[in-house]
């Protein structure tokens, strides 16, 4: 079923709170009390005004939850294990996969990447996994399916493979290359499953 483009507005910058707040994680491991509150800021305001909470780690992905104005949301979400540039060492913003689960706009595993810098308008993006190819839409810095009736299929493939391969073309041309591993992501899908219920 096509989301309408607002859906993905809303996943976007809810999913760029999360984004944030995996960012301030990873660049300091091990915060001093207090540190960790300041760091949830950006991913709180994003998430309207609900903190989101690391449910479980299971190998490169995280399972998150929160409740933005009473509405469950449950993401699944990893960085790549390697990025690529071409033309080479161009700088941009850290990447990150999600899958997302909204049982209030009976959404379920909506997959989706940030990619760290502002698409080219109109151009085109895919999302490989297990030998097939998937379009995906631009919108900002997003990458959504293009056609929302693959994206169980493409999810389904995404439990088995070892990883996919998202490629992107920034507003300045330049090409990107984004690999990410799927170890622990059916296991992080499972417990948002349990939290997210339809």
């Amino acid at each position: 079923m096509f989301q309408p483009i607002l859906t993905a507005i809303v996943a976007g910058t809810l999913v760029c709170g999360v984004a944030n707040l995996a960012q301030a994680q990873s660049a300091s491991p091990k915060p001093a009390k207090g540190a960790a509150k300041q760091e949830a800021k950006p991913a709180t305001a994003a998430a309207g005004g609900a903190e989101p909470t690391l449910m479980g780690q299971f190998g490169t992905w995280g399972a998150y939850a929160a409740t933005p104005n009473g509405k469950r949301v449950c993401f699944a979400l990893a960085k790549p294990t390697s990025s690529k540039t071409n033309p080479p060492n161009r700088p941009r913003d850290p990447a990150y996969a999600f899958v997302s689960t909204r049982p209030a706009e009976k959404v379920f595993n909506e997959v989706s990447v940030m990619i760290g810098y502002t698409l080219k308008p109109g151009s085109e993006s895919t999302l490989e996994v297990g030998g097939a190819s998937y379009a995906m839409y631009t919108q900002g810095d997003g990458l959504w399916i293009k056609n929302a009736a693959e994206e169980e299929q493409m999810v389904q493939a995404m439990r088995r493979a070892g990883d996919i391969v998202v490629k992107g073309v920034s507003a300045k041309g330049t090409e990107t290359t984004d690999t990410f591993s799927l170890k622990g992501l059916a296991q992080a899908l499972d417990r948002i499953a349990q939290d997210c219920k339809r």
